[in-house]
Parts: C-alpha cells; sequence; structure tokens
C-alpha cells in the first residue's frame, strides 16, 4: 500500500457536523490505526434519536429488512445506550421479555439458547482429530518405524521418522491454513468445515492401512490440509456466533475437545497396545470425531457476519435469532455490527487475497492484531507441550519406563491437560486472555525445569515418579492458559475484513513450527538428553513471556468489532503503558503488600463518562 494510499485511509471522512455511514460523527470519529487515547468508541453514541431513527429506517429499507423495521428501531437505541436499556421510552420502550433478556446477559451470562451451545460442540468436536493424532502417532512411533524400515538411529532415518510425524502439521502450515480464506469466501463456514472434515476422515482410515513410510507420509500431509483449513475456521467461526460476555469460554471448546482428544488418543494407544496390528489402529482411530462432524455440521445456523460479509442481511437475521435468546439482541448486535463494519470500510478496501495478506503488516491496526497472534501461537511452540504430546512415550522410556507404563504415563499426561482445561471455562473471560498467559508461563518454566533436573538422579522409583509428577504439573499449567487462549486469540482480534487470511496466518505458524519442533526434537534429545532438551524449553518460555507482555494487548468481553480500538492502539504506547503503570502497581501491589495500590485504566469506554473498565478488575468501577 503506497504512503498516499494509506494516508487516504486512515484520514477521517467527511465535514464536521456530517455522519460517516453507520453514523458515526467526524469530529468523534477515533482513528483505527492510531487510537492515542485509548478510547473505545461506541460508533452510535452522540447520535440524536431522531437522526438514529432515520439512520435505522433506511438501513431496514436497504437491507431487506423492512418487517424486523420495529425492533430494530429499538435495538438500535439499545446499542446506543446498552447501560439504559430499561430508560427507553415512548413506542421504543421495552416489553418484559425483551428487558429480561438484557438483564440475563449480565446477571446469567450462561443462559443462552440450545442451538448455540450445539453450534460451539459440533464444530469443536473436529478438534478431537487434531489431539487424537498427535498421540496416535505418539504411541505408534515407537511400532511403525521397524515395519517401515527406518528404525535405526541414522540421521536418514531419524529425520524420516519426524517428518512423518510432522507430516499433518506441514500440510496444514504449507497448504491446509492458506486455503481458509478463498474457501471460506467461496463456501462460507459451515461449508468449509463440511469440506475439512471429510480430509480428516478418509486419509485418516488410510494411514491405518499403509504399506510404506511414503503413503504414510502421504495420507498425513492430505489430513494436514483438512486440519489446516479446519483450525483455521472453526475458532472463527465460534467467536463470530458467541455473545461477547462468554465468548472466550465457548471459543475454548477448541482446545477443551483437543485435550479430550488427547485423553481418547492415550486411551486407545493402551487398550490396544498388545494387539497385532496395534500401531495401525493407534493411527487409524482418529478418524471418529469428523463423522459427527460431518453429520452435524449442517444442524448449525451459519455464521452472521459472514453473512453480513456477503451483503445477506435477511439470512443473517434468521441465522441470529437462533443464536440468542430475543429478538431484541438480534436487533441489536445486527445493527450494531454494521455500524463498526461501515467504518472497518473506510480502511479496509475491497481487495483481493494477495492484498489482504499484504495489509496484515502494512495496515498499523491491523498489523498488531497479526503481531499479537503471532506471539501466542509461536509461544504455543515455545513453551515445550508439543515435545510432550509428540514424544511423551519416549521421553518417560528415558526416564526409567518400559514401553507399557510410558504409556501408562502418557495417559496421565492426557487425563491431567483435560481435566485442566476445565478452569479456563471460567477464568478465560474473566480473568482474561493476557492475564492468564502471564501467570501460567513463569509456572511452566519452573515445571520443566525441575522435571529435567530430576532425570539427572540415578534411576529409581523416586526418578521416574518425581519426572512425571513434574511434567504432569507443566500441563496443569498449560491447560488453563496457553492451551485455550492463541485459538480463542487469534479469532477474534482481526477485522473482519481479514479474518480469514489472519487466523491462517496464525494457524500456519503455529502448525508450521509444531512440524518444525517434530522433525528436530529426536536431534535435540540425542544430542542434549533430557536435561538439556527441557532446559532449552524452559527458557524459550521465559522468552514468551516477555513477548506476551509487551505485544499482547487483552481482549476479554470487549465485543469483535470494539477490538478495532483495542488494535489502533500503538504498540509504542501500550508497551511505555506496561512499564510505567502496570509493573509499578503489580510491585506495590503484590510485593509490597499496599491494598491501597490502584492502576489507572489504559483504556476508555466511550459510551460511559464516568466508568472505567480496568484490565485488572472483574466488573467496571464507578
Amino acid at each position: 500500500m503506497s504512503e498516499k494510499h494509506q494516508a487516504d485511509a486512515i484520514e477521517p471522512k467527511g465535514v464536521e457536523g456530517q455522519f460517516l455511514e453507520g453514523g458515526v460523527d467526524t469530529t468523534e470519529h477515533v482513528d483505527l490505526n492510531a487510537n492515542l487515547d485509548a478510547r473505545i468508541k461506541n460508533p452510535l453514541k452522540g447520535i440524536p434519536r431522531e437522526k438514529l431513527m432515520r439512520d435505522v429506517e433506511a438501513f431496514a429499507h436497504e437491507k431487506n429488512m423492512v418487517e424486523q423495521l420495529p425492533i430494530l428501531r429499538k435495538g438500535a437505541l439499545v446499542a446506543q445506550n446498552p447501560h439504559d436499556f430499561e430508560d427507553l421510552d415512548g413506542e421504543e420502550a421495552l416489553d418484559e421479555a425483551e428487558l429480561k433478556a438484557l438483564r440475563d446477559e449480565i446477571h446469567h451470562r450462561w443462559r443462552m439458547p440450545a442451538r448455540l451451545f450445539l453450534t460451539i460442540a459440533t464444530c469443536s468436536i473436529g478438534a478431537a482429530v487434531q489431539g487424537w493424532d498427535q498421540t496416535g502417532t505418539n504411541g505408534a512411533t515407537i511400532f511403525f518405524p521397524s515395519f517401515y524400515g527406518i528404525g535405526s538411529d541414522s540421521s536418514r532415518d531419524t529425520i524420516l521418522v519426524g517428518l512423518v510425524n510432522a507430516g499433518p502439521y506441514i500440510g496444514s502450515a504449507f497448504i491446509g491454513c492458506w486455503l481458509s480464506d478463498p474457501i471460506n469466501n467461496w463456501l462460507g463456514r459451515r461449508g468449509v468445515i463440511f469440506v475439512s472434515a471429510h480430509f480428516c476422515l478418509w486419509p485418516v482410515i488410510g494411514s491405518a492401512f499403509c504399506e510404506s513410510w511414503g503413503q504414510q507420509l502421504a495420507c498425513r500431509l492430505l489430513m494436514g490440509i483438512g486440519m489446516g483449513v479446519k483450525a483455521s475456521t472453526v475458532p472463527i467461526y465460534a467467536a463470530e456466533n458467541a455473545p461477547a460476555s462468554i465468548r472466550g469460554a465457548l471459543v475454548m471448546s477448541w482446545q477443551m475437545w483437543t485435550a479430550f482428544g488427547i485423553l481418547l488418543g492415550t486411551a486407545v494407544n493402551l487398550a490396544v497396545f498388545y494387539h497385532p496390528l496395534n500401531w495401525r489402529l493407534m493411527l487409524g482411530a482418529p478418524f471418529i470425531p469428523a463423522v459427527p462432524l460431518i453429520c452435524l455440521i449442517y444442524l448449525c445456523p451459519e455464521s452472521p457476519r459472514w453473512l453480513m460479509k456477503k451483503n445477506r442481511y435477511a439470512e443473517a437475521w434468521t441465522a441470529m435469532v437462533k443464536l440468542r435468546n430475543n429478538p431484541i439482541q438480534v436487533a441489536r448486535d445486527i445493527y450494531l455490527i454494521n455500524a463498526q463494519l461501515s467504518i472497518e470500510q473506510e480502511i479496509m478496501r475491497r481487495s483481493n487475497y494477495i492484498a489482504r495478506f499484504t495489509e496484515l503488516f502494512t495496515i498499523p491496526r491491523v498489523r498488531r492484531a497479526t503481531t499479537a497472534a503471532f506471539t501466542v501461537m509461536i509461544a504455543q511452540q515455545m513453551c515445550g507441550i508439543n515435545i510432550i504430546a509428540f514424544y511423551s512415550t519416549t521421553i518417560f522410556k528415558k526416564a526409567g519406563y518400559d514401553e507399557f507404563h510410558a504409556m501408562v504415563a502418557s495417559f496421565g499426561f492426557g487425563l491431567v491437560n483435560w481435566i485442566f482445561a476445565f478452569p479456563a471455562f471460567w477464568t478465560i473471560d474473566t480473568f482474561g486472555r493476557r492475564s492468564l498467559l502471564l501467570f501460567t508461563f513463569p509456572q511452566m518454566t519452573w515445571t520443566l525445569l525441575a522435571a529435567g533436573l530430576c532425570t539427572l538422579m540415578q534411576d529409581s522409583l523416586a526418578k521416574t515418579a518425581l519426572v512425571a509428577l513434574f511434567v504432569f504439573m507443566f500441563c496443569a499449567f498449560y491447560s488453563p492458559g496457553e492451551g485455550p487462549v492463541p485459538f480463542t486469540y487469534s479469532a477474534e482480534v482481526f477485522p473482519l475484513s481479514h479474518r480469514e487470511v489472519g487466523m491462517g496466518f496464525a494457524v500456519a505458524t503455529c502448525l508450521f513450527w509444531a512440524s518444525v519442533l517434530g522433525i528436530t526434537f529426536p536431534f535435540i534429545l540425542a544430542r542434549l538428553d533430557t536435561v538439556g532438551a527441557f532446559c532449552l524449553y524452559a527458557g524459550f518460555n521465559v522468552v514468551a513471556f516477555f513477548m506476551i507482555f509487551f505485544l499482547v494487548p487483552e481482549t476479554k468481553q470487549r465485543t469483535l468489532e470494539e477490538l478495532d480500538y483495542v488494535f489502533a492502539v500503538p504498540t509504542g504506547k501500550f508497551g511505555h503503558y506496561q512499564l510505567t503503570k502496570a509493573v509499578p502497581f503489580w510491585f506495590k501491589r503484590y510485593v509490597l503488600f499496599q491494598r491501597g495500590a490502584v492502576l489507572e485504566p489504559l483504556y476508555h469506554r466511550d459510551d460511559d463518562e464516568t466508568t472505567h473498565i480496568s484490565p485488572v478488575n472483574k466488573t467496571p468501577s464507578s
């Protein structure tokens, strides 16, 4: 993008006293590329009621939603003043059912329609394929190399074993993730999930019948294409359908099902350990979760935001009605989303795939989201979880277990990973994404270091027990933090115009480095032994902590459209705030135990003159 084009893109449009499309006063416009005041802007604030009602009527006629005009008027007023919905009067006064629905959003956040929960659960089942496959190869790795004639300790055979194990991640990182944007554009979210599920079904079944490592690699690459498309789409689909108050908890069901897949995989590995076809069953069994995914996805509504992006507003209304308790919520959300999308279009011009990818790094608001998503995704590989997910059986064997008991220990790892993912359902939308990461990374550092140092003990029951204990503790800290956050976070930070290509880039980052890890870890283990490998990744945890501290803003309980303003804050201003405000506050509060220490908030809501949302408080303070 040229400097002139970029300058034009960020300059507020119109003249004083006029309104942008969507009703934003040009004199109040917040620059979405350089939000120096860190204001969270309500795009409807300040519009006179008569003007807003005329805008709503024009919107209803333009989008073929005249039948919904009365409720749209109410919804627009609620969106304009979300805290004062009980004070609306006249023809737009809310009835008791509408008031109850809006009150429940505040006091009973989990009272949501069954169709919303079905939608989230159905598409997240597909994540179990990914988790199950990780542990399938974990167990099969000690069997299939000798069958394929690549079981020696030579560099060639070590690379080939790593290549086969990393096949799905190579297919995802180099093909699947990059297909997400164009396929989403053509087929929509549901269509993409349906197609990708087939790639997670037939190649997985085929992997159980392969007679050479080349055939096995081909099947795993094909599976990787489906995994990449699915992993780039499912969290977006969940984020676009979920209300802001519980979006994090619903989107993190992706991680919950990944963890459940890991648990099922380790259980199946144990169940078939003594079967003559053990490794074939281990590799083929992960097809099972893809079956309900294929069958149930068309019972779920299409993403309303995707339909609005395609200017299919009447269909978006029909879809949103299935995902909310009352039409007043539908009217509010659709009108507010439309208003914010109109502003996005001021800086996100219509473009092709290549241009959208380039804009991930050239448009400041999008670049900051790209940086933050990249950081949380690569941190997942830096933390060391996948060296255990891929090679825990090998690691436990080196710690003194025999093959069967090494698999039992791997089952324990899978169980801990799944159980400790549950707390994140509550903490991810209260404690927050950023706070979870900053708390858990130091804990992962010392537990991984301790597990590595315990391998220096002489062979004994105490050694094997302590190694397993610290590995399980490491996993317990990973599961509610770096486990659910990356995919949840990356799915929500990009504007709608760049959401598919941005998520594709983020997932490609994660899975590319997972493939590198899968290929290189056997060499690291051979050169550095277990203690060296664990200490190396403990150091990576420290690096990841500081990357997150300076580059990853909080997103909890913001609408997807409000995040435009969060990521409009320059990185320098964000980092300066952390160093000069957040660090001194933390030191006073938690080191000096000064209970009266107060953290000045970075972001200020524009729709509430007296209330600020503090990054550390669970509720607004007035």
